[in-house]
């Protein structure tokens, strides 16, 4: 896989297990993220990067191009949670929440997309969430931020598929990462999740595919991880 990604969210969970899984497969990897990550990989670097201000994830598109090359893959993987029942949340949570889970996912895409476009190559994976396929209580805000999020993702394959680039919404199910620090409502059964390599290994499985196929939505859930307590007989 000798192309350039990037992969926002990147110091940590799904994002960090996203680009080493790239680096393993020989990818060039620019890692985007707010806290610090230090890339033990020659083909990686790392870039400071606010998902939810424009110029910035445009400096950071810009800056992978001048060290890495064109931009092939770009995997909006930048989320965030805060679990609070409906009367609980604060005016600044729910605008944290909308501004990296929706807002983040689209800027993410619009610098992608035009750097894409002249190139008519290129794959955007957006990572979202099975919270955009039913409301959950206590995570109401950020249900309604990936259903956003898998809208937009809609569209945005539709316009892009024009242009012979790829878009496909991920969604997984419960991971075991740190977006389940802030779970006070309750008990989260994260023995029973998926780990961040398990979604790794998705990403990497659609970019692998041909050219000619699009793997549009796909649902990525454990075994043990269901909606109802159903046992065999």
């Amino acid at each position: 896989m000798n192309q350039v990604c990037a992969v926002t969210g990147a110091a940590k969970g799904i994002g960090l297990a996203t680009a080493k899984a790239l680096l393993a497969r020989g990818a060039r990897v620019a890692l985007l993220d707010l806290d610090s990550v230090t890339p033990n990989d020659a083909n990686a670097i790392s870039i400071r990067c606010d998902v939810t201000r424009a110029a910035e994830v445009q400096a950071a598109l810009d800056q992978i191009t001048a060290q890495l090359g064109p931009i092939a893959v770009w995997v909006n993987n930048a989320g965030l949670a805060r679990h609070r029942w409906i009367p609980d949340y604060t005016e600044a949570e729910i605008d944290l929440m909308l501004d990296v889970n929706l807002k983040g996912t689209i800027l993410g895409s619009q610098a992608a997309l035009k750097a894409m476009i002249p190139q008519k190559h290129g794959h955007i994976i957006n990572v979202i969430s099975t919270a955009s396929l039913r409301g959950i209580p206590s995570e109401t805000v950020y249900c309604a931020a990936k259903w956003g999020v898998r809208g937009f993702t809609q569209g945005l394959a539709e316009e892009a598929a024009a242009h012979r680039i790829r878009v496909t919404a991920l969604l997984p199910g419960g991971v075991d990462t740190a977006f389940w620090d802030d779970a006070s409502t309750r008990q989260a059964p994260t023995q029973l999740f998926l780990k961040p390599e398990h979604i790794a290994s998705g990403i990497v499985s659609c970019l692998e595919m041909d050219d000619f196929c699009v793997p549009r939505e796909l649902v990525l859930r454990s075994l043990d991880d269901s909606d109802f307590s159903v046992k065999p007989a």
